[in-house]
């Protein structure tokens, strides 16, 4: 019996890999918990899959499973949830900025009964501009989202083997698992750590992608951005009655004033950018739907621990190996 699922997503981690494991097993053997390392290369270009091969060869609580292309942090970790086997499930990254000495402190917590145990980081020694806007985007998305999302709250987390089984459940292509661990619910707790650097290496989150991290975590669970649009295309069109109102009055009382262009070209750059906004909206949506409809796997396996040459379990991967459960 397992007791603990340590599942740590890896795209690009050959440099910090080796130091990463050897400091959550020095975090992990002393608590006397029976656990495994689920490891899941994300289609890395360097050498990580090579270094998981060597830790399962010589650690044999070391399981991996390698894509057949980058498919993102998201399917990363439900590949992870899926071949994970605790009663509890640790998710963690491998760059060290979630310390491994913290784990026992989740244990500790998770004993108590709560079924989410969330480590959530400070801000200390971010870039300042970045750590404005992040509050800001937090304000914003507990403001619209169905679902409380707190600042600090990431992928660093312990989830019981029934909080893991619902978000299994959960079949949607569009995942942000901020937003589903959110949505099940369950007893939770959190605890605040010192933010960490990265222990070697380069962080694969650009500017760009939390960009569109952000929009995909706003879209996920709501659909006021369309009622938005839809209350904003109403007021357009009383201001618009209102002003033709006012024109048709001064034009009985006043007579008929030359018409203003800066005015026209104004109003008619002001609308096209509301409705071009607008189909936007309805563009993101449109396209969430027409993935979801396709049902594709959320990844493609090449290789798992039991494919590894040397491998006392070698054989055939799974035939069901990324298809939905």
């Amino acid at each position: 019996m397992v007791d603990v699922s340590v599942v740590v997503p890896c795209f690009d981690e050959s440099e910090v890999i080796g130091a990463f494991h050897t400091a959550v097993v020095a975090a992990l053997e002393p608590t006397g918990a029976a656990f495994e390392l689920c490891y899941v290369d994300d289609g890395s270009r360097d050498g990580t899959v090579e270094r998981l091969r060597e830790l399962a060869r010589a650690d044999a609580r070391v399981r991996y499973t390698s894509f057949s292309r980058n498919f993102g942090k998201e399917s990363a970790m439900l590949a992870g949830m899926r071949m994970s086997r605790g009663a509890a499930v640790v998710l963690m990254d491998a760059d060290l900025q979630h310390p491994p000495e913290l784990l026992p402190r989740m244990l500790e917590l998770r004993r108590h009964g709560y079924d989410q145990v969330v480590a959530r980081r400070d801000r200390s020694g971010e870039n300042p501009v970045r750590r404005v806007l992040s509050r800001a985007y937090y304000r914003l998305v507990r403001r619209f989202m169905e679902v409380e999302v707190v600042d600090g709250a990431g992928d660093f987390r312990l989830l019981s083997r029934r909080a893991v089984a619902a978000v299994l459940a959960l079949p949607e292509s569009n995942r942000f698992s901020k937003g589903l661990f959110s949505w099940i619910g369950f007893d939770t707790v959190s605890f605040r750590y010192e933010n960490a650097c990265r222990a070697a290496g380069a962080s694969k989150w650009g500017r760009r992608r939390l960009l569109d991290y952000g929009v995909d975590g706003l879209l996920s669970f709501n659909s006021r951005p369309l009622r938005l649009a839809v209350h904003t295309g109403l007021w357009l069109f009383l201001s618009a009655l209102a002003y033709a109102a006012w024109i048709v009055a001064n034009a009985l009382l006043d007579g008929v004033d030359t018409p203003g262009y800066a005015t026209l070209i104004t109003a008619v750059v002001g609308l096209s950018g509301v409705q071009l906004a607008t189909l936007g909206v309805i563009g993101e949506y449109v396209g969430r739907i027409y993935h979801e409809s396709k049902r594709r796997p959320h990844y493609v396996v090449r290789e798992t621990d039991r494919d590894a040459p040397g491998s006392p379990a070698a054989g055939p991967a799974p035939s069901g190996a990324g298809r939905r459960p």
